[in-house]
């Protein structure tokens, strides 16, 4: 009979994660700002919020996502070092569409079992996008578990948390008939539609498209965040695509007319060539080359434009409701 005797055994090696750890501490210690109170590898991680004191009614914003099926195409390339990215500016951006500053990111990565220099590429993803950002890293989850994931597979979720004054947030209830929709590029397909994609593209796809497929997910905040007092409203067009991101922050009785104004990235082009898939659907499921929309009044309109590269007109605001793209 054979006694199971370590959780060695078992299949975590606890020695090897000790390294690990103590390789993922320097990496988080580098994104801490004056806030953190305190080092790495606490229950918790404490962060100094006495800046409160000088909004007049705080509330603290937060949000938890993944970085979904796109983990799948870094798997296939052995390239980690660009999910940590996409994980943070993606939860940066939905914070970000309420008018909130970040402060602090916490991370969870799984696996069946946590190579190092994997891990080690996942969470240097992690810190940059946090540094890049000035929010800080103060903590997170490294769980290695054998019999629930398989071999090379890694699971990735992450919270952050902002702060925005009650009287600034950005809620869509200012937004009225003849308000203007302006876009900001996306960098290609963000962290949404990988489902689809990959079922599209990966059989025959070549190395090129899928270092496209790669590309982290673009964050919004220095050139949206100066500009947060002249927007009415904003939606960040993840899973769901324009069809259901958009009306989250039109008031009822109001829809939105859009125009295809823009250039579609060609990586949507070549999924819905290969794909035979409609506009509807794509616009269901994709970005389509806008990451994020803004609903700003008429007289903002060449303001926003002016400042913000790369911008683009492509719709207002009508009467009605949903999403008509033509």
């Amino acid at each position: 009979m054979n006694n199971m005797s370590s959780y060695k055994e078992a299949g975590v090696d606890l020695q090897k994660n000790t390294k690990l750890k103590e390789d993922i501490k320097k990496l988080v210690r580098s994104t801490f700002t004056k806030n953190v109170v305190g080092d790495v590898g606490l229950f918790g991680g404490l962060f100094d919020i006495s800046e409160l004191k000088n909004y007049d009614n705080p509330v603290l914003v937060a949000s938890t996502d993944g970085v979904g099926t796109k983990l799948a195409v870094a798997k296939m390339m052995n390239k980690w070092d660009t999910v940590g990215i996409d994980l943070v500016n993606h939860c940066i951006n939905d914070i970000l569409v309420q008018g909130a500053k970040p402060l602090f990111f916490l991370d969870y990565i799984a696996g069946q079992k946590l190579e190092g220099e994997v891990t080690s590429d996942i969470v240097k993803g992690l810190s940059n996008a946090c540094k890049e950002a000035n929010i800080a890293l103060i903590g997170g989850e490294t769980a290695e578990m054998p019999g629930t994931y398989s071999e090379g597979e890694y699971d990735l979720a992450g919270t952050i948390v902002g702060i925005v004054d009650k009287k600034d947030i950005i809620d869509g209830s200012k937004i009225k008939k003849g308000d203007v929709l302006i876009g900001i590029p996306s960098s290609g397909l963000h962290t949404n539609g990988y489902s689809l994609a990959r079922k599209v593209l990966l059989k025959d796809a070549d190395a090129k498209t899928k270092q496209v497929l790669l590309v982290p997910h673009r964050s919004y905040l220095k050139e949206i965040y100066p500009l947060r007092n002249k927007i009415k409203g904003m939606a960040h067009i993840t899973g769901g695509g324009f069809t259901e991101n958009i009306p989250r922050i039109i008031p009822k009785g109001l829809g939105v007319e859009i125009k295809k104004s823009w250039k579609i990235l060609p990586i949507f082009q070549l999924i819905q060539e290969k794909g035979n898939i409609s506009d509807d659907e794509m616009f269901k499921t994709f970005n389509m080359g806008i990451g994020l929309v803004l609903v700003v009044s008429p007289e903002e309109e060449s303001n926003i434009l002016k400042k913000i590269n790369g911008s683009v007109k492509i719709g207002e605001v009508v009467s009605g409701g949903g999403v008509n793209v033509r």
